[in-house]
């Protein structure tokens, strides 16, 4: 039995988890977290090896659906609106697989259900590891060493938010050790046997993390998805397009 999750709870009504994806945390989401909790009972949470979480030297969709499903568990929910983007769609999807009582609806943000070959994080895991290495003494100096290796300003930013001062150094919150070793079955996937649930895919126009191929894999596995493409925008759509976004999560809510 693992720890439980560092997660955030605001507003009341139908409970709604929102889960981050790859070097995020419970922030990331806090954009989406702002209008939701209007009307719905909003759960934010650190996934393992990431922000507040726990750190561990396992990290697969196994066992982060498990750890998701522990944390509602404790918090006595069920029948849960699961909103997860990029890795964090991956683990929503698990988790209505394997847990299927505590999922009511999905909604997946620029994320299939399938294996991905491509390695797009190289050069963020030598940023990351090169910061851990050279143990920064300030912020400036720490984003410097990230720009050496990380040439789009966004994504340092995005990773400058798990920064933090100790000891007069920066460190990084998630756990860049366990996430490189695991890095493979982060981007595997193992198809899960069909879940019968209102499921939304969201998909960024510009993003290529769903294609064409992709579309046999979700109709098996989830027969009941819908999607949705948001024009002009890749695969941080909540963050390029919140407002968008947030228009085709409501209606997708007002529909199911």
């Amino acid at each position: 039995m693992s720890a439980l999750l560092h997660y955030k709870v605001e507003g009341s009504g139908t409970p709604l988890l929102l889960i981050h994806g790859l070097f995020g945390n419970l922030d990331n989401l806090g954009g989406l977290s702002r209008d939701l909790k209007e009307d719905y009972q909003v759960i934010r949470v650190d996934l393992r090896n990431h922000g507040l979480s726990f750190h561990s030297d396992q990290h697969n969709y196994e066992l982060m659906a498990g750890d998701v499903a522990q944390l509602l568990q404790s918090l006595e929910l069920s029948d849960v609106i699961v909103v997860g983007h990029s890795m964090g769609g991956k683990v929503a999807m698990k988790l209505a697989a394997e847990h299927p009582k505590l999922v009511r609806s999905l909604i997946v943000m620029d994320m299939a259900p399938v294996r991905y070959d491509q390695h797009r994080h190289d050069n963020v895991f030598a940023g990351l590891f090169a910061v851990q290495e050279r143990r920064p003494s300030d912020r400036e100096e720490a984003m410097d060493i990230l720009a050496q290796h990380i040439e789009m300003l966004s994504v340092r930013q995005f990773l400058g938010k798990s920064l933090y001062k100790e000891n007069n150094t920066i460190r990084q919150r998630f756990n860049v050790n366990a996430l490189f070793a695991n890095y493979q079955s982060i981007l595997d996937w193992h198809p899960v046997q069909p879940v019968r649930k209102p499921v939304l895919f969201l998909k960024g126009a510009d993003s290529d993390y769903i294609t064409q191929d992709a579309q046999a894999a979700i109709q098996q596995q989830f027969p009941q998805a819908k999607a949705h493409i948001i024009a002009n925008t890749g695969h941080w759509l909540h963050a390029e397009k919140p407002q968008d976004v947030l228009r085709v999560i409501r209606r997708f809510l007002a529909s199911v």
